[in-house]
């Protein structure tokens, strides 16, 4: 019997501990608190925005600033605006930048581009206490409203009359209407 209850229940934490193995990621976490319904890999939430929400290189509170991919950070990654702090500075929300699956709320981001158009940034990182040394480059703020509709093609306006005017004298004065 106790055999029994031994091999029960090694199967049930084996087929349990993957499940508490995971951790919570950005793309998840940045859906629900941003409200913007996009799923899969952050890298690939920027193509997927395009023609449901509002995309731009500005930052507002509530849209979410999608990172582009590269060799650090192979899947991308995304994360809330929270706050905004000046032309060059905002307060992100996101989960899984500092430490695995953690969550961190009203964190800086400095945008450190040369044209100041928020194409590249840093972000603070805990283990280090500050503002990190490697810049990541962003693709851009994906906003919570849909994206804009190509506005209705107008008819045609109808053709004009153009009324004929009495001709000039040959004095070319015209006389004045009282």
């Amino acid at each position: 019997m106790a055999a029994r209850f031994a091999l029960v229940m090694s199967c049930v934490l084996g087929t349990t501990a993957p499940a508490q193995a995971k951790y919570l990621q950005c793309a998840p976490f940045a859906r629900d608190v941003s409200g913007i319904e996009i799923r899969g890999n952050a890298n690939t939430w920027w193509g997927q925005a395009a023609g449901r929400y509002q995309r731009g290189d500005r930052p507002q509170v509530g849209a979410v600033m999608a990172f582009k991919a590269v060799r650090s950070m192979p899947v991308g990654h995304v994360a809330m605006v929270s706050r905004i702090v000046s032309d060059r500075e905002v307060l992100l929300t996101h989960a899984n930048w500092s430490r695995r699956g953690g969550i961190e709320r009203n964190v800086r981001a400095v945008d450190v581009s040369e044209a100041g158009d928020w194409s590249k940034v840093r972000v603070w990182y805990a283990p280090t206490g500050g503002l990190g040394t490697t810049s990541y480059p962003v693709a851009g703020f994906i906003y919570s409203g849909p994206a804009p509709t190509a506005p209705a093609v107008e008819a045609p306006l109808p053709p004009v009359t153009i009324a004929t005017v009495a001709a000039v004298p040959a004095d070319g004065v015209l006389p004045i209407a009282r």
